[in-house]
């Protein structure tokens, strides 16, 4: 039978998602923990693979097996093995044709940003930080020009093996919530029919220089068209970057994200 799960884990311990030769990787962890569980070696295939220090709060995998357990035993039963800062959150019984990647028909981030003259303490890892004042509308000006369908290269990364990076950008929210005086909290969500590797930290770099005054809002289609990876701000920082999930066509019944999105900051 074919298995989905969805995980969250927040990725400050961890060399990203893929599994690597040191085994200090989400997936390493997690199919160790399978393995222990059903007494013999599971590979698992996910939804979207996270950088090193980048959070998910709905990573969708799957894998195959011929163990029979409800999917109440495969959460408890998985987790009893996993580290704490890494749960499975559901799991379900899904047809063959069912591929976590491949049946996902979107896929959304957010970023979290602390603005404040002093850097995050009990905050770091889990936000980005601004020392500087962020301007809403300059940067929602420029969320507009790259909504819909365009080449992102200049927003790629060079080790980026995706095949294309046409992509297709459906929603940029961007809000402020205040803290205290001088200080407030931005979230930015983005959903996108797929991304490009870092190509949501490379996009977090000109709305920064977007947002502190120094490039207007046009400058973000100047990127755009530029398609030269110099043409865009350096890479911000994968400290609070958040994998909020795939999304699926309806029949196949999966939830639309877990109870961690409402612990973002």
């Amino acid at each position: 039978m074919r298995i989905a799960m969805g995980l969250s884990y927040n990725g400050q311990a961890y060399e990203g998602w893929q599994s690597q030769l040191s085994g200090k990787t989400v997936q390493d962890k997690l199919e160790k923990a399978l393995s222990k569980f059903t007494q013999t070696p599971v590979s698992t295939l996910c939804a979207g693979r996270t950088d090193a220090g980048v959070h998910g709060l709905m990573q969708v995998i799957h894998f195959d097996t011929e163990l029979d357990r409800t999917p109440y035993s495969w959460v408890r039963g998985t987790n009893r093995y996993l580290p704490l800062d890494i749960a499975v959150q559901w799991a379900r019984e899904m047809p063959r044709e069912f591929h976590c990647r491949g049946s996902a028909i979107a896929r959304r981030y957010a970023y979290v940003v602390l603005e404040s003259a002093v850097r995050p303490s009990v905050e770091v890892g889990r936000v980005g930080w601004v020392y500087r004042p962020l301007e809403l509308e300059a940067m929602q000006k420029a969320a507009q020009y790259l909504m819909g369908e365009h080449d992102f290269t200049s927003f790629r990364a060079s080790s980026c093996q995706a095949l294309t990076p046409v992509k297709t950008m459906t929603r940029i929210d961007i809000t402020r919530k205040s803290t205290q005086p001088g200080s407030a909290v931005w979230r930015f969500e983005f959903e996108a029919s797929a991304f490009l590797h870092h190509m949501i930290r490379n996009l977090m770099g000109c709305f920064v220089k977007i947002g502190t005054g120094d490039k207007p809002p046009e400058w973000m289609a100047d990127v755009l068209a530029a398609r030269d990876r110099d043409a865009a701000a350096p890479t911000f920082s994968p400290d609070g970057l958040y994998f909020l999930g795939p999304r699926y066509d309806a029949q196949w019944d999966l939830p639309d994200r877990t109870p961690a999105y409402d612990g973002l900051p």
